[in-house]
């Protein structure tokens, strides 16, 4: 019995009917994870002795009737940039290379208070800055469906995680499109809830008006059960957000009929690989056959979205990133004359390349000269993106479009051209930007086997109708193992 080729629902189910301990299934995940470890590189850190001990007394717990959580047992990987108390937390940079918190992000800690196990850290690229973890300052990840292909990112490491079988389901985070992306290029289902659903606190900010911790996982299922139990208003998180209704899984139910589903023709134009287009247009299909209405409309401002994005998200990220000055924590120059050359000389040397450049364009928009030309354009652009939503869900209860233009590139391929690295993340960032939750599932293959993912976009706080959708295009097919979960 493979244990890591089940749903996190499924394995905490034998979990609670002792059929499996928690010891076995946390053992299977470690076991798994140090043997594929070696040519897919999804971990920078495995916390073996730390997830064993957890796990007897997590077994303790579920014994004594203490808890009551379909996760309760259920390995889990964590991002890199989301604070574990005493275990090494690095953003996969070499400025955090040695940075071991105090205490844990509360969405972690919502997980392990429901009985879960983190068994490690995923890698990501630096300081979630890309879209395909080559910017690791601890070597890329790879694409378990062919491992000369990227996985996607930031949260490459958690997807291929999941898609390898190293852990049953995992916690990324999204500035824009961070889970979805890597999850259309690994197989996987991820969400992105809406924003201040999660809290924020613990999680290493990018650009914190856009970033958002969600699940990543083999169904939409286990998904829903993952948000959960991470989501909850928090006052230690000053964008957290009270809400009337946090039961998601109630929306876990095969029947779209009447739904009102809206495909975006802007998404379709010029830059979509014909294989994605082809695979996601059948999925707006089988909807449609299960009593969806579908149509297609104009969603406008597409082509704005990812100049607005980046101006907004590297200017967030130069004053979030600034705290990393070799002072208190963190990589600090060997060598170096007085405050300001080790301050220069420390970010030199601990910050990676696209790091660099995001800092650099950051702190030029924010300059006192292009302020007004290109920040204040980027939030009213923002604005406008946002109101375009508010239109189409007057008329739509969930938008389908594809997660992202083409599959998996091949590794080295999108670090040569960072623009089209950016341009990849077309269809995501305007959730971001507007705030919105949305899922990417799989929903096929192209010719070279890679799979492409499917985006479902919902209006704020209406992750209910993303999911309802999502379930029932599940139930049209099976899920797909990469060759890495069958070893």
């Amino acid at each position: 019995m493979n244990l890591m080729k089940m749903t996190a629902i499924e394995l905490g189910r034998k979990i609670k009917k002792r059929e499996v301990s928690v010891t076995e299934a946390v053992t299977a995940a470690l076991d798994a994870a140090e043997r594929k470890e070696p040519q897919l590189n999804s971990f920078v850190t495995i916390d073996r002795d730390g997830a064993r001990k957890q796990a007897g007394i997590v077994q303790k717990r579920l014994d004594e009737g203490e808890i009551d959580n379909p996760l309760a047992g259920v390995p889990v990987a964590v991002k890199d940039n989301m604070c574990t108390k005493g275990l090494l937390t690095t953003c996969s940079s070499k400025i955090l290379y040695n940075f071991i918190p105090t205490y844990t992000a509360q969405a972690v800690l919502s997980l392990e208070q429901a009985g879960a196990v983190v068994i490690g850290k995923t890698n990501m690229d630096e300081f979630a800055m890309g879209s395909t973890t080559e910017t690791s300052a601890f070597g890329e990840t790879k694409n378990p469906w062919n491992l000369s292909h990227v996985p996607g990112g930031s949260s490459g490491g958690s997807c291929a995680a999941v898609a390898a079988g190293e852990c049953t389901y995992a916690l990324g985070s999204d500035t824009g499109g961070s889970i979805r992306q890597p999850s259309s290029f690994c197989g996987v289902t991820g969400l992105k809830p809406t924003y201040g659903t999660v809290s924020r606190y613990g999680l290493i900010a990018y650009g914190s008006s856009l970033d958002q911790i969600g699940p990543v996982a083999k169904d939409i299922a286990d998904c829903a059960a993952i948000l959960e139990t991470i989501a909850s208003y928090d006052k230690k998180d000053s964008t957290s957000i009270r809400r009337d209704d946090y039961k998601f899984t109630e929306a876990l139910i095969d029947d779209v009929k009447g739904m009102k589903i809206g495909i975006p023709g802007d998404y379709f134009g010029e830059g979509l690989d014909e294989d994605v287009k082809n695979a996601v247009l059948k999925a707006a299909e089988r909807l449609k056959e299960k009593g969806a209405i579908v149509e297609e409309f104009d969603l406008s401002l597409v082509p704005y979205a990812i100049p607005a994005y980046y101006i907004i998200a590297c200017a967030e990220a130069s004053s979030n990133l600034a705290r990393f000055d070799g002072v208190k924590y963190g990589y600090r120059a060997k060598e170096y004359e007085g405050l300001h050359n080790m301050y220069k000389k420390s970010r030199s040397e601990g910050f990676g390349a696209e790091a660099k450049r995001r800092i650099m364009l950051g702190s030029f928009v924010l300059s006192s000269g292009y302020y007004d030309a290109y920040y204040l354009k980027a939030l009213r652009t923002k604005a406008l993106i946002k109101q375009a939503f508010d239109r189409a869900f007057e008329k739509y209860d969930v938008i389908l479009g594809p997660t992202a233009p083409a599959t998996a590139p091949k590794l080295g391929e999108s670090l040569s051209d960072p623009i089209q690295m950016y341009l990849g993340d077309i269809y995501t960032i305007s959730v971001n930007l507007a705030g919105l939750p949305a899922v990417s599932l799989p929903c096929g293959k192209d010719r070279a086997g890679l799979p492409i993912g499917l985006q479902l976009i919902g209006d704020c706080f209406q992750e209910k109708k993303i999911i309802r959708a999502a379930y029932a295009f599940e139930q049209t097919r099976n899920y797909a193992y990469s060759p890495f979960a069958e070893v």
